[in-house]
């Protein structure tokens, strides 16, 4: 099988264009069962673009020009407990916390905004080259994905790229890598407008599991299938918890992967 032919097969398995047999035959990477353990509620008009858990609440980054913002909120109820707009004209993406501070990227202007975990005090910016869609850290090292295959690794007090990891899938990059999340030395990613999340090994780039969503995502009714999307993935790691929502959801799911 050509190289062609390998990434628009991945790719139709991605979006659910294939059926099952024809996706097994071009895609030898395993799919995760899961199974919906609990659902909480969603804010119905976040646009989701970031989310993670800490503390016991959850953070999210919500998106478009007008409305985007950072926001605490309990997961149980729904309730936004504390919440900042982003600044005007700019489009809100990921999000991430570091220390006492939190960090929210900007879309296509290069900028990130640097808050006050405790008061969500606009206190710093950054800027980076290129796009930024979302983030995830494990104890030394912040990922950031931009859209592209390449996850961007960055030092957790400078925010300064100090390396990158190259995403392949079947031997093809990986593209569209959106919303990130740490989860048991992996990187579990959404992958853009698809409904299927992939599991990465950040050692190699290689992507070693896919979790397929398709009957969750067909389940939603928010009614704009171009971008009202699977999109939010977060992990409680004392309680192994794993959480997924998408823009406009009106929930929140926490979901059990494998058998």
């Amino acid at each position: 099988m050509n190289h062609r032919v390998a990434r628009n097969i991945l790719w139709a398995c991605l979006t659910a264009a294939l059926a099952p047999t024809a996706c097994a035959q071009g895609d030898t990477i395993p799919v995760h069962p899961y199974r919906i353990v609990h659902t909480y509620p969603h804010d119905p008009t976040a646009f989701t673009e970031g989310l993670f858990y800490e503390d016991g609440y959850l953070y999210e980054s919500t998106g478009e020009f007008v409305g985007a913002g950072v926001r605490k909120v309990k997961l149980e109820t729904g309730e936004i407990v504390q919440r900042r707009d982003t600044p005007a004209g700019y489009f809100g993406e990921g999000i991430i916390a570091s220390g006492q501070r939190i960090l929210q990227l900007s879309w296509q202007q290069g900028v990130g905004f640097i808050y006050d975990k405790a008061s969500f005090k606009l206190i710093d910016q950054i800027r980076y080259p290129g796009e930024g869609w979302a983030m995830t850290r494990d104890a030394n090292h912040i990922y950031m994905s931009d859209g592209t295959p390449v996850i961007r690794i960055l030092d957790p007090q400078t925010f300064a790229q100090t390396g990158s990891i190259a995403v392949t899938a079947n031997g093809e990059p990986l593209q569209q890598i959106n919303e990130l999340e740490w989860v048991k030395g992996k990187i579990y990613a959404n992958v853009w407008q698809t409904a299927r999340i992939a599991e990465i090994d950040p050692a190699t780039g290689h992507v070693v599991g896919w979790i397929d969503m398709t009957k969750l995502v067909q389940a939603q009714t928010v009614g704009d299938p171009e971008n009202d999307v699977l999109n939010g993935i977060a992990y409680d790691a004392g309680r192994d918890r794993l959480f997924v929502t998408g823009k406009r959801w009106r929930s929140v799911y926490e979901v059990k992967v494998g058998k």
